[in-house]
């Protein structure tokens, strides 16, 4: 059954980028657009990193073509970030914030080490791991000092959701990478970022749903994970809850995303570019 969901995920991500892949052909001036607001960074960061989860899926059935892709995951993943720093930098003044989404772009490496370790690149995978963890100390100590100062836009607040996600991959990395300790550490710390969510809930989803409720699923599920390798006993019971949780609000956000998207209403809602 798992197979099955994994085969059918990897083929809808192919379609899917087939379909965005479009949009630049056509007009590669697309690509800059997308990069100029919020949603587009967040859509392509997340964009790249499905290629280093199916790099992740591939490696027990394909280690070449995971390899590949994992090296083309990486270096989508550093220009990506240059040009989001680019358009960041060059754009309104007031645009110049820390969001939860600069964990995509600058923290998402530590998705590589997922198909690097059973490729045997460990040493390479406990780097990638040492410099993200950096990157995301960075991340959450800035956003942690904007809450004091301002609240974010109900709209915005569920990708809050998205500083979940490098402490559960921390967690998992740390914990294939047989680090039990860093495991536990990050692992705890995820789940007091859980609970500060849920118990925000009320405030998080203030605004009602919308395709950036998609910032809630992926963290989530990682959660899930991540209590399971890195929390013992307890953290497999804790985690098989939070499994239950992802899945059954993931299929939810992301059949409604794409029925928006077959409607020709994802693109307005997200302020998306277009061809």
């Amino acid at each position: 059954m798992g197979e099955a969901i994994l085969g059918a995920t990897l083929l809808l991500f192919a379609f899917s980028l087939v379909a965005w892949l479009s949009k630049p052909l056509r007009r590669p001036g697309v690509i800059w657009e997308e990069l100029s607001v919020l949603p587009g960074r967040a859509g392509m960061a997340a964009m790249v990193l499905c290629i280093a989860l199916s790099a992740a899926a591939l490696a027990p059935y394909q280690p070449t073509l995971a390899l590949g892709l994992a090296g083309v995951a990486l270096v989508s993943l550093m220009v990506l970030g240059l040009l989001i720093a680019w358009a960041i930098m060059t754009g309104p003044e007031e645009a110049r914030v820390v969001t939860p989404v600069f964990h995509l772009s600058f923290a998402g490496y530590i998705l590589l080490p997922l198909s690097l370790i059973p490729l045997g690149y460990v040493g390479f995978a406990n780097g990638v791991l040492n410099v993200t963890i950096i990157a995301a100390t960075g991340i959450w100590l800035t956003s942690a000092r904007q809450l004091l100062r301002r609240t974010p836009p109900a709209p915005l607040r569920p990708l809050l959701a998205i500083h979940l996600a490098p402490a559960s991959l921390f967690t998992i990395v740390a914990a294939r990478l047989g680090d039990p300790h860093v495991a536990l550490g990050f692992g705890l710390f995820a789940l007091a970022i859980l609970t500060v969510l849920v118990l925000s809930s009320r405030w998080l989803l203030e605004s009602g749903f919308s395709p950036l409720w998609g910032g809630l699923t992926f963290p989530l599920a990682a959660c899930a994970s991540a209590s399971m390798l890195g929390l013992g006993a307890v953290g497999f019971w804790i985690g098989a809850v939070l499994l239950l949780a992802a899945s059954a609000l993931n299929p939810w956000v992301a059949t409604r995303v794409i029925k928006s998207w077959a409607k020709g209403q994802l693109a307005v809602k997200t302020n998306a570019a277009t061809a």
